[in-house]
Formats: structure tokens, sequence, C-alpha cells
């Protein structure tokens, strides 16, 4: 790509030629969805192409630094930055502008999407542009420990958390309230898990105190936004949903998620980070297995892994659930397909805003 050698010369400090800029945006404009997504056209495009150039001189830096330490080869970062994570920055901030309140951006995608890294990015440009931004997971709003022995012993089907059921749904929805609200005073109490308390079964530590309201509110989970379907759905579903024990669970799970409906109604834009198969996760998780045992830590044999992620197949199936809120076109904000190797590929977005 031409412009990935312009981007070079900025980074060795050199400036661009009118033509370059040409070049830049000739490049952009090739690509109908991008320029369809972030309202790019061939009368703003050059306005456009300056200011990404001015925020890459900004933020360049700090995502190169954090997107080398978790493994990031310069040719992606360079390309991620370019297409995707500085203008996905600026549409939030324009997003932002538009509201008093703070903007609650939920980011939605399984294991190994990059969810974390995507959240990392966005706080590292949004700084550059002056915003305050903060993360949070659906993880941070799992009962406590205790609470979920409780839960274990009323239905021992429920053997990890994760699925419905499993989170503090009021806590959840109070926190948003709190950000949400302009007469509400600081400070605000963010909730936060650490997965590696009771041996691996997590717990919530310490709360984290947070005096100023952010601007925006990056949060994400493995099932944020996902919707209850028809219960028909499970009579043909599919593998690893085979017994009658397991359609069973997949519909009282499906009957778990009613209650979440009020959370998703917090959000005010939803991105989802959809993996080209959803198969990838098994693989993804293995290798992020395969790495903690390597560092010394303790980690899931494989058969360990096949059960692990088959039971949240079995509770909220990709293809019956995350498949169908990736095609909702009334909820849902910007699609962005993931191959293999983790790597952000096609864009969808659905301008229902």
């Amino acid at each position: 790509m031409e412009s990935l050698k312009l981007l070079e010369k900025i980074n060795q400090f050199s400036a661009l030629s009118s033509s370059d800029i040409n070049t830049l945006l000739e490049e952009d404009l090739e690509d109908k969805y991008f320029c369809n997504i972030f309202n790019i056209n061939s009368e703003n495009g050059r306005k456009k192409i300056n200011n990404r150039l001015d925020l890459w001189k900004k933020s360049y830096p700090s995502v190169e630094q954090y997107c080398q330490k978790i493994g990031f080869n310069t040719l992606d970062i360079m390309l991620f930055l370019w297409k995707l994570w500085l203008p996905l920055a600026i549409q939030l901030s324009q997003e932002k502008s538009q509201q008093k309140t703070p903007l609650i951006q939920g980011i939605s995608g399984g294991q190994g999407t990059g969810k974390t890294t995507l959240s990392k990015v966005l706080c590292l440009i949004l700084k550059q542009l002056g915003y305050t931004t903060i993360t949070i997971s659906i993880d941070d709003f799992y009962k406590t420990y205790s609470e979920r022995q409780k839960l274990q012993e009323i239905d021992p089907r429920l053997i990890w958390r994760g699925p419905p059921v499993t989170h503090d749904l009021e806590l959840a929805i109070n926190i948003l309230n709190q950000l949400k609200d302009p007469n509400y005073l600081s400070p605000i109490y963010l909730p936060r898990f650490d997965k590696s308390l009771w041996n691996g079964q997590g717990d919530r530590k310490e709360s984290e105190m947070i005096n100023n309201k952010p601007d925006i509110v990056l949060f994400e989970g493995w099932f944020l936004g996902v919707q209850p379907i028809n219960e028909t759905k499970f009579n043909d579903a599919p593998l690893p949903i085979k017994t009658e024990e397991d359609r069973q669970f997949a519909k009282d799970i499906n009957e778990k998620l009613k209650a979440y409906l009020p959370l998703w109604e917090k959000l005010d834009r939803l991105i989802i980070l959809y993996p080209k198969d959803y198969r990838f996760s098994k693989q993804w998780r293995k290798e992020a297995e395969q790495k903690m045992i390597l560092s010394g830590k303790t980690g899931m044999n494989e058969q360990e892994i096949e059960e692990f992620v088959n039971y949240f197949w079995k509770a909220l199936h990709p293809e019956l659930f995350i498949t169908p809120l990736a095609q909702n076109k009334s909820f849902v904000d910007l699609v962005i397909t993931i191959d293999d190797n983790h790597r952000p590929q096609q864009l969808d977005n659905y301008l229902k805003r």
C-alpha cells in the first residue's frame, strides 16, 4: 500500500507534499465501505486526511510502544492505526461531542478477537484528542465467589463463570447510571474482577475510585448486546448442543439472557469483533494456555480446553446468538471481521444513526 510508504515518511519527520495527500485520499476513496463508515468523500477528504495525519503524529509513539509489547509487527501497527484505530477514535470523539453525558461504547467479541487491544489503543488516541476514557468489562460485574458458589449449589450446571446469570446486573446498571447521571456526585467506585483468585475461579478485588467522570466509556464483553432467541432454534441446534440436557441448558440460559436487556439499553453504540469462523476461538484458547504454561503458570490441557469452550458454546452458541447480532441493523453500529491471526479485516456499517 502506497499509504504505508507515506506514513513511514512522517515517522522519519518528513513533510508530505500536496501530491502525497492526494495519494492518501485516492486510496481511501477506493474503499467504498471505509468511506461509508467514516463519512469520507472527495469534498471533505483532504481535510479528514490532514486531521488523521495530525493525530497520527501525536498518537503513533504511544500506540507503537503498546502494540510492540503485545507482539504486533510494525507493518500491522501502521496499517491498523491508519485504516481503523484513528478513524474510529475520531468517530467516537464526534459522537461524544453531540451529547453532554459520557458516551457508552460497547465492544462485543469472543476471546482472541482483540477487545482489550482495541480498548487500550482507543484510550491512547482519545487522550491525544483531549478525552478522558475508561474501560470496563462485563467480567467486572461477576457475582462474588461466594455468590457464585451458592448459584452452583442451586444449579450444578453452572460449573464456570461467564454465562448469563453469573453477573450482578443491578450493580452493572447502577454503575452505568452513575456515569450517565449529570447530577450524580463523584466519586464513583468501579468494580474490578481478579480472575486469578480462588485457584482461577476469580473474585472481586478492591474497587477503582474515579473522582471525575470520563468523557467516553469503553464497555466490553464476550456476549455484550446478545439478544434472546426463539426456543424453536434449539430444536436443530449445532454441535456441541446434541443431547436433550444440552438443549434444556441452552434454553435456560436463553431465558436468563432476557434480564440483560436493560443493561444493553445503556449502550450508546455497539461494535462487534466478529471472527470469520467462530471455531477460531478454540484454537486461540489453546494458544493462550500454551503461552501460560511456557511462562511457568498453570494452564488447561487440550481436553480441558475442549470442555471449557464447548461449555460456552452450549450456553450461547455463536451461530445461534452472535451471528444474528452481527446482522442486527437496528442495534449494531459497526462489525469488524477478524481473521484466524486475530487481524481485523472487513468492516461493515449499518448507518443506523
